[in-house]
């Protein structure tokens, strides 16, 4: 059955964001007293909600998980800004976008509040090719489950009941798209690695930006 919409992850899929991630993470533990932590060691923390992030790393150190609220704020006062000027594009995922409109509704449902997800996309100059972009709410006391966030991508772009597609890079987002009965498509360029992804065991494994566009078509 062909499908009607598309739907991408953020972080991993259309953008690079390792390094405002990273550096905002450590800066968050700075300013609360704690040691940082390598930034390679954090890329793989990127994707799922940023509380169970911080949670992990307390919790890794043997320490008390009552700061996590504190940690989300001073990561997000520093990355409002620092992700307008230091996160790039994944090479080749404007055009795959751009080919990929005509054909589908497209939108976005990411784990990163929307606050913060549509500015990022607006400076890159692809907001206009969403009909949506969805993410949770800014807050630190409730952190919305991704499945959560895809229902709700699914109803902005009014396709509830439609055949669609979730495009991501790690295994939440399979989890995401089969909990909405969607196809799932995970990507090799962004931050989990095949063993995850195939560990998942999505519909379909994209290698490239083109190879991704050329399954879609042919679904």
């Amino acid at each position: 059955m062909a499908l009607d919409f598309v739907l991408f992850d953020l972080d991993g899929v259309i953008v690079d964001s390792r390094v405002p991630i990273s550096s905002c993470m450590n800066q968050a533990l700075e300013a609360l007293g704690y040691p940082t932590e390598p930034e390679a060691s954090l890329h793989q923390l990127i994707g799922p909600p940023l509380d169970s992030a911080f949670r992990g790393i307390l919790e890794a150190r043997g320490n008390s998980t009552g700061d996590v609220g504190a940690l989300v704020a001073a990561y997000r006062e520093r990355y409002a800004s620092i992700s307008l000027t230091h996160t790039e594009l994944m090479p080749g995922m404007e055009e795959a976008l751009d080919r990929l409109r005509p054909h589908f509704s497209l939108g976005v449902a990411t784990a990163k509040p929307a606050a913060f997800a549509r500015p990022i996309l607006e400076t890159l100059g692809l907001a206009g090719r969403f009909e949506a972009i969805t993410g949770p709410p800014v807050t630190n006391s409730h952190f919305e489950a991704k499945t959560r966030t895809v229902e709700r991508a699914r109803e902005a772009i009014g396709q509830t009941q439609g055949v669609g597609a979730m495009v991501g890079d790690r295994d939440v987002d399979v989890v995401a798209g089969r909990g909405n009965g969607l196809r799932c498509v995970t990507v090799g360029w962004g931050i989990g690695d095949d063993a995850e992804l195939l560990g998942a065991q999505p519909d379909y494994h994209a290698s490239t930006p083109e190879d991704l566009v050329r399954w879609l078509m042919a679904v």
